[in-house]
């Protein structure tokens, strides 16, 4: 870092300059192939555990949304590292940037292991709470204990990430999500079903075989992030004191884990709605989950790359381009999730044949996708509008939005339905809820963007 590294000419904001539409396609193009890579590991899983049985199939439906929900708390230490790196340098504080990307590595540590260790003491708590049969608790147990004692190892992936994306360097990133994918992706058939005269380990394979993804992920970050221009150097955790990072990092993070997290919640919740209407139904609804985060890839890119973007021109008071940058990424989201409701609408019985030969599960998981896939472009601007709020330190926005979309729309109406409806219920509830995700996030920007923004301008 340089004695001019507080202009913001010099600092190491890219993003303040050029073409915002650029830059848009630059830090979302690299994070699709990342995200696309992470999602991958999902399907990768839910095909080798296809093989084992309907049963370990159902388990694996129950543990997904739990699981989303931990790495959803890890993507809000995320956004919080990515935030205040980004506007840090938006400022032209290089500085700053180093010290606050330093202390939300050691934070995003801290998080992972308290975590996990919480995860292994309450697992079975926790699923009996989601109507798991006694016939499934085995499954789940074999494969999310080691889980919960890998996991902090994926909270510092998140951190490493956070502070990476707030510099704009979602190539980076990008990478480091393809490294611990590609692991998985090569150990899953080997550790799973087994392969050259090993028997493998069943569900618990497929454990082990992201923990060793994410040992790789980690190695490639801490490389990565060594070549970055904010440095990494814990030495720096001493000049950076414990209470104004940790209260500008929790500011964010805290909401945002909580905003990521609440829709998962709310699926795990609806899965054990769903469990009453037997095992197939929960095979068929956790299947075609996968399937449905994999199809919103771009969007969960999109959703990433727009903090950086928006956090460097806000900090460095360039109101213009982050509405700019916003207006961009909401087309794109109703572009991208309208064409692919269409698409799975179409073919959701074919897709449903890549995991299950069993006819009941292929029918749910078709339903699912003839319903609820007409709201992803609503989920694309939803979690868009997450993304731009956390980055400009309104993240109690998102948390609020999040919020009364899952316990105010999303719940009540799986609830009201469900005696008439059955499955369907559940599918409405989540297609409902997407659409008022649609309205109130655009709402929101609209407020932040438009309306707050120009007060501060004037």
């Amino acid at each position: 870092m340089t004695d001019n590294a507080s202009a913001p000419g010099n600092s190491s904001a890219k993003l303040v300059r050029g073409s915002i539409t650029g830059h848009l396609v630059g830090q979302t193009a690299p994070a699709i192939v990342g995200v696309a890579a992470i999602m991958s590991i999902g399907l990768v899983d839910a095909y080798f555990i296809g093989q084992l049985g309907a049963e370990q199939l159902a388990a694996i439906s129950f543990i997904f949304p739990i699981s989303v929900a931990l790495s959803s708390l890890g993507v809000g230490v995320m956004v919080g590292i990515n935030s205040v790196v980004a506007r840090a340098l938006g400022e032209g504080d290089d500085d700053k940037a180093a010290r606050r990307a330093n202390f939300g590595l050691a934070f995003a540590a801290s998080c992972g292991i308290v975590i996990g260790l919480a995860l292994y003491a309450l697992l079975d708590p926790l699923f009996s709470l989601m109507n798991a049969s006694d016939n499934l608790l085995p499954h789940i147990r074999a494969y999310m204990q080691p889980y919960a004692l890998g996991f902090p190892l994926i909270l510092g992936i998140m951190g490493l990430n956070g502070v990476l994306r707030g510099q704009g360097e979602a190539r980076k990133t990008s990478l480091v999500s393809i490294t611990y994918a590609a692991a998985n992706w090569v150990l899953d058939p080997i550790l799973i079903t087994g392969a050259f005269g090993f028997s493998g380990y069943g569900i618990t394979g497929a454990a082990y075989a992201t923990i060793i993804g994410w040992l790789c992920g980690v190695a490639m970050a801490l490389f990565l992030a060594r070549r970055a221009p904010v440095p990494i150097d814990l030495r720096l955790l001493r000049e950076s004191g414990f209470v104004d990072p940790a209260k500008a990092i929790a500011k964010v993070a805290g909401p945002a884990a909580f905003s990521n997290a609440i829709n998962p919640i709310g699926l795990s919740i609806l899965t054990a709605m769903i469990a009453a209407a037997g095992e197939d139904a929960v095979a068929g609804f956790g299947a075609a989950g996968r399937l449905q985060s994999f199809a919103t890839v771009p969007l969960l890119a999109l959703s990433g790359a727009i903090g950086s973007i928006v956090g460097q021109n806000w900090g460095a008071r360039e109101f213009d381009r982050a509405r700019e940058a916003a207006l961009y990424a909401g087309g794109f989201c109703i572009f991208w999730g309208l064409s692919t409701a269409v698409l799975l609408f179409a073919a959701g019985e074919w897709f449903a044949g890549f995991f299950t030969e069993k006819e009941a599960v292929k029918q749910e998981f078709a339903r699912y996708l003839e319903i609820a896939a007409w709201g992803y472009a609503g989920f694309g601007l939803l979690i868009v509008a997450n993304g731009i709020l956390n980055a400009i330190d309104q993240a109690r926005y998102a948390l609020l939005q999040s919020v009364v979309r899952v316990f105010l729309v999303m719940l009540p109406v799986a609830w009201v339905l469900q005696s008439d409806w059955g499955s369907d219920a559940i599918y409405t509830a989540e297609l409902a809820a997407n659409l008022f995700g649609a309205i109130s996030g655009a709402a929101l920007i609209y407020y932040v963007l438009y309306i707050r923004a120009a007060r501060v301008e004037r």
